[in-house]
């Protein structure tokens, strides 16, 4: 890691993804009060937003101590420490760009008071709202989106899917009735399996009349056509 950093979380990052605190490594995260203020809105309710501005105000109240206000409070092995912003700060810059006082405003005011108190640092305000970057970049403050979430290996999108034919067609049977799933284990893949890859189980099924068997890979599809024709063609006998 380089040097240590401030940052300071807009009410949307939090309400995006409750866990954000666990993802500034060892850098320190300030929180105007406003930001807490404007979570207070949005516990209520079933959407996925609420969950979890519900979640991080539990979390918040796992780790408060003492030194929120002043000296911060330790989030843990290898993280940084966070502290809370309370009250209004003074910030001329901001005022004078954006005389209205509303949360965005606000929250703009506490970047430029750290970037001031702590000159030697860099202090980036972290907010998923465009135009409040824009507003940061337009007075010189520093800014940046919150990308935790985004997907950095974009070869994935181009890799096709993997087809493992030859599967056994009972392990395909239970992976249909069975609720739990099957071990990855009973899966005899050459390849590594990945958490969240796709790919396509093929087999002959073994149902076709008289006890035969077609050897050679087939969709459940497929047997499903070929089932209805052989069907079809004996009501016409």
């Amino acid at each position: 890691m380089g040097a240590k950093k401030n940052f300071v979380i807009d009410t949307n990052v939090i309400l995006h993804d409750y866990n954000c605190l666990k993802n500034f490594q060892e850098n320190d995260i300030y929180l105007p009060i406003v930001v807490l203020e404007e979570l207070d809105k949005f516990k209520k309710g079933n959407e996925q937003i609420n969950f979890n501005a519900r979640e991080f105000v539990r979390e918040l109240d796992l780790i408060t101590d003492d030194n929120l206000f002043t000296k911060g409070a330790p989030l843990g092995e290898g993280l940084g420490r966070l502290f809370v912003v309370a009250g209004s700060v003074d910030s001329p810059r901001v005022h004078d760009s954006f005389p209205e006082r509303i949360p965005d405003h606000q929250i703009l005011s506490v970047v430029d008071w750290l970037t001031v108190k702590k000159p030697n640092m860099k202090s980036i305000l972290v907010t998923k709202d465009v135009n409040l970057r824009m507003k940061a970049r337009s007075i010189g403050l520093l800014c940046e989106d919150y990308i935790n979430d985004k997907v950095i290996n974009v070869d994935i999108f181009e890799k096709s899917n993997e087809v493992f034919e030859g599967i056994d067609p009972t392990l395909i049977d239970r992976i249909y009735s069975s609720k739990e799933g099957l071990d990855i284990s009973e899966f005899d893949f050459k390849d590594v399996i990945h958490p969240n890859e796709c790919f396509i189980l093929k087999h002959s099924v073994g149902a076709l009349p008289d006890k035969s068997e077609v050897d050679v890979p087939l969709t459940y599809a497929d047997y499903y056509f070929l089932e209805a024709l052989l069907r079809y063609k004996n009501l016409q006998k």
